[in-house]
């Protein structure tokens, strides 16, 4: 990048991260940014435009780039890339934790879970093992893959940006859809068919093995069923050892995140629910639960297997809150078992009423939190609070 007039599209976390980057390690001729649309760019004056992701961009042109690309086209090699629409970050997390207490080596932990790529770019060195967690928007448009990729699964999310479920597999693709021969790619079993020259390596969800971790649920089960065989079929890790290092793994906030007992009903955090199988799986990993909170911003999703779920197990109370909440209840308000409350202090006021002692509250929205909290983190934080200390 060198003498190339550069301009920085984007100047959020990672736009502020890439102009130090060029300042630390590049002598461009000309650094600018800028924040509006795609149109307002004057494409002639820049021989690079560096997009932030979550910036909308239908199409690829060869003028534009990523840091994720950026990075992978120098350290490629040595990256372990992780994606899915759900249980990246605590795959990715398992896995740093793993390889570090197990393989020898320096490994690093970045992307979508921590700071930006090329914050790091100085730290890598020729043994560094790189665990990067991939988003959908960081993986757009990117034209090289890593070395080891993962694509965990694949259900209905991100329609507000991409539209179609064809449309956002197609950016997650791009894990493995560069990749060479002598390059690996471990797939879960419902991950559609992707062309790839790497080595391709499936994984049943019906025949994992059973871990001592700490996590609850059987998808996190399965997410360490990958873990395991990264390890110990690339790495060449020690297996008692690599069970061991699972053992002591203890999970990510918000992430069927135990908070607590409240007038004797225990509360979970399960705030990084965006999706209906994310909420599923909290009512079948969780022991005794009787009620969750179900609902935040309406991206249009299908919900037909929560509606049916919801149907199919009176025994379970669901809470409904904001506009996807308002669309379940809607669909199901003919159940004694739904209810609706306007906002997520309402609906922890009335989980408080209707849990009985020794059961179980847990809120797994099944939708983003954009639109009423800044993201799932500050969601799961002020379910905490209304829940340990009754006020927002």
């Amino acid at each position: 990048m060198n003498g190339k007039r550069i301009l920085i599209w984007g100047y959020g976390r990672e736009g502020k991260s890439t102009e130090r980057f060029l300042e630390r390690c590049c002598k461009p001729a000309s650094v600018g940014i800028f924040e509006g649309k795609r149109e307002e760019i004057r494409e002639e004056d820049y021989d690079l435009i560096i997009k932030s992701p979550g910036i909308i961009m239908k199409e690829d042109h060869p003028k534009y780039t990523s840091q994720t690309e950026l990075f992978l086209e120098e350290f490629r090699d040595r990256v372990i890339g992780v994606t899915g629409t759900k249980g990246k970050s605590t795959t990715s997390a398992m896995l740093q934790v793993v390889l570090s207490a197990c393989s020898g080596r320096n490994v690093i932990l970045l992307g979508n879970i921590g700071l930006p790529c090329l914050d790091y770019f100085e730290q890598i060195t020729r043994d560094t093992v790189v665990v990067y967690e991939m988003s959908c928007h960081q993986l757009a448009h990117t034209r090289v893959s890593p070395h080891i990729a993962v694509f965990l699964n694949l259900y209905e999310e991100h329609l507000d940006y991409y539209g179609t479920v064809e449309a956002y597999f197609a950016a997650k693709s791009n894990i493995t859809r560069y990749q060479k021969e002598g390059d690996y790619v471990f797939l879960g079993d419902n991950v559609p068919y992707i062309e790839t020259k790497a080595e391709r390596i499936v994984l049943d969800r019906e025949k994992h093995c059973r871990y001592q971790i700490h996590i609850m649920g059987e998808h996190n089960q399965y997410n360490a069923e990958f873990v395991h065989e990264i390890a110990v079929k690339l790495f060449g890790c020690d297996e008692a050892a690599v069970m061991e290092s699972l053992k002591g793994f203890e999970g990510l906030p918000h992430r069927l995140q135990y908070i607590g007992e409240k007038g004797g009903v225990r509360y979970y955090d399960d705030s990084i629910s965006t999706i209906p199988e994310a909420a599923i799986s909290a009512v079948n990993s969780i022991p005794k639960v009787q009620t969750i909170l179900i609902g935040g911003m309406d991206r249009k999703i299908n919900y037909d297997i929560l509606i049916a779920f919801i149907r199919e197990r009176r025994d379970i109370r669901f809470i409904c809150a904001y506009a996807s909440g308002k669309r379940i209840y809607d669909a199901v308000g003919d159940c004694d078992n739904c209810f609706y409350r306007e906002d997520l202090k309402q609906a922890v006021e009335l989980a408080k009423q209707i849990t009985q002692n020794g059961r179980a509250c847990v809120l797994s929205p099944a939708a983003a939190s954009y639109g009423y909290f800044k993201n799932f983190e500050e969601r799961g934080d002020a379910f905490r609070r209304l829940v340990m200390e009754g006020s927002c």
